[in-house]
């Protein structure tokens, strides 16, 4: 069994300063979370008043309990609300994830109505559509918990209104696809949102809350002079018995969220679908080291190497770990593992990828199309490796034919940023950019065109040039003035506190948890495979 040996020393002072700086990164990240989760508990009074429940709280009965819920791009939006980190509320206005409810493995999207009353915020629009694309392609029911103002009216743009649009073809997409979508309105669903309502295949609304119609009573007034109530206009009982928009009237929140539950219950989804929902779990080893030590791993200097063998060893089954083509292009780690089980393909990086390592993942890649390996790249690279020599070998050709490979694979493909992923390293590494089918980042995670230094520098030797052509001398200060300023723009923009906040990821989890989410991931893309949705050529629509 070719199992990893590790050389890592945990007590050594490299390793306890990496798992220090890891820790603070993850204790910044879970602060930002939680303020997130506490703006929306401080409307608990206000929800109790009315006799509703709390977004999270709502969540909660939706799910199986004990059941695993991955929640996604929790840090959307995050300074882009306010310029101050220390005021910024994260998650664009939403909850979502993916869970079980009644045993039926879902992509559930909440909206969070104890912020903002439920009204997008900055990259909310973003996590939605990121949200009803991965349901898309990973085949799965849609569920959703509306109660949303809808969009911010000082925040208006008009290219966000456009955009918005694809939420509903989404919807129309899902239900045409055969992914039943199922909705609960706990409260309004108004103006264009009230196609969110109007786009489900279940739609469930409750007595005395739930609002839909496309123009409320000021709008109405304003543009007709006709006086009505937001009851008789869009009320649950008049959409129930008289505009049969609603099909189930529910009494409160919870009689709803068991509605819900039952429809996915008594729909009996994919059941008795060969290979769907793999009944008997496969055997499978642990990791033979602590997921503990993946704290200490990597540095958070991206300019100090590491081994990747270390982390695949503290991931993968019995850190069993067959290498393909180890002794060419070196810098560039392939080969085949097992996670809780299934196989998977991984490549990863211990250097900057040259025309051989480039080449042996074209390789690498095919193969595990051959045999149908999903194939998971941990991201840790400055770039393709560049310099006479290697121009000379062929690395635009050959680092063309990996991106070819990445772009047309067809397996399910899962990156992980666990470092550094620079330049065109992250395009060959299957960056955010080329649709990998999941990709999460690592707190310590850093993306760029290059390091800030590397742009600086390549700046500073174009502007000299320039001037010497011009027949001037070159400033020193002012090249150093400008190499400071391209420094602070890119090392500004390369943390996952700015890209998972442009939802550029799938959100930044906690290394520790790599296993268990990567175990997740795969399961979902292995039901999306088995999936027999039965697929129509126009959504269920509205009686």
């Amino acid at each position: 069994m070719p199992q990893i040996e590790t050389r890592i020393s945990p007590s050594s002072s490299a390793f306890q300063a990496n798992r220090e700086g890891m820790l603070a990164l993850l204790a910044r990240i879970q602060e930002y979370e939680q303020r997130a989760v506490q703006a929306s508990a401080a409307s608990r009074e206000r929800f109790a008043r009315r006799g509703q429940l709390l977004p999270r709280e709502r969540l909660a009965l939706l799910l199986d309990p004990g059941a695993p819920f991955l929640e996604l791009s929790t840090l959307a939006g995050l300074g882009l609300d306010h310029a101050d980190l220390d005021k910024s509320v994260p998650g664009g206005g939403l909850i979502a994830g993916i869970g079980f409810v009644s045993g039926v493995r879902c992509m559930v999207s909440v909206s969070d109505a104890g912020i903002d009353a439920g009204a997008l915020q900055p990259k909310g629009l973003d996590k939605q559509l990121r949200v009803q694309e991965l349901a898309l392609e990973n085949r799965l029911p849609y569920v959703q918990l509306v109660e949303s103002a809808g969009a911010n009216l000082m925040r208006y743009r008009v290219e966000d209104f456009v955009r918005g649009g694809q939420l509903f073809r989404n919807l129309a997409r899902l239900s045409a696809a055969g992914l039943p979508v199922v909705t609960v309105t706990h409260g309004s669903s108004t103006a264009g949102g009230a196609y969110q309502t109007g786009l489900s295949d279940y739609i469930i609304l409750v007595r005395g809350r739930s609002r839909a119609f496309l123009a409320g009573p000021p709008l109405l007034m304003a543009a007709t002079g006709e006086v009505a109530t937001e009851e008789e206009l869009g009320g649950a009982e008049m959409h129930t018995s008289i505009s049969g928009l609603g099909d189930y009237l529910a009494e409160d929140d919870r009689d709803a969220l068991r509605m819900a539950r039952e429809i996915l219950a008594k729909i009996d989804w994919q059941r008795g679908v060969p290979g769907f929902g793999e009944a008997a779990p496969r055997a499978f080893k642990p990791p033979r080291f602590d997921a503990e030590e993946l704290l200490g791993i990597m540095p958070l200097d991206h300019k100090r190497p590491v081994d990747m063998k270390e982390v695949i060893a503290r991931i993968v089954d019995d850190s069993d770990f067959l290498e393909f083509g180890e002794n060419y292009g070196s810098a560039t780690v392939c080969g085949n593992a097992r996670i809780e089980g299934w196989p998977v393909g991984i490549i990863t990086n211990n250097g900057p990828i040259d025309p051989a390592g480039a080449t042996k993942a074209t390789h690498f890649i095919q193969a595990c199309c051959q045999a149908r390996t999903p194939i998971l790249y941990l991201n840790n690279t400055t770039g393709f490796m560049v310099g006479r020599s290697v121009e000379e070998g062929g690395i635009i050709k050959h680092g063309s034919k990996m991106i070819q490979a990445v772009s047309n694979a067809t397996v399910p493909q899962i990156t992980l940023y666990c470092g550094a992923s620079f330049g065109a390293g992250n395009y060959g590494m299957c960056g955010r950019g080329f649709a990998p089918r999941f990709c999460f980042s690592w707190p310590n995670a850093k993306t760029a065109g290059m390091g800030g230094e590397q742009a600086a520098r390549t700046m500073a030797i174009v502007a000299e040039a320039g001037m010497k052509r011009k027949g001037g001398e070159a400033d020193a200060a002012q090249l150093e003035a400008l190499q400071q300023r391209i420094i602070e723009r890119f090392d500004s923009q390369m943390s996952v506190f700015v890209t998972s906040a442009h939802v550029l990821d799938d959100g930044v989890i906690d290394p520790r948890q790599t296993r268990s989410v990567l175990a997740n991931v795969l399961a979902v893309c292995r039901d999306a495979q088995a999936a027999q949705p039965q697929a129509m050529q126009f959504s269920v629509a509205r009686p």
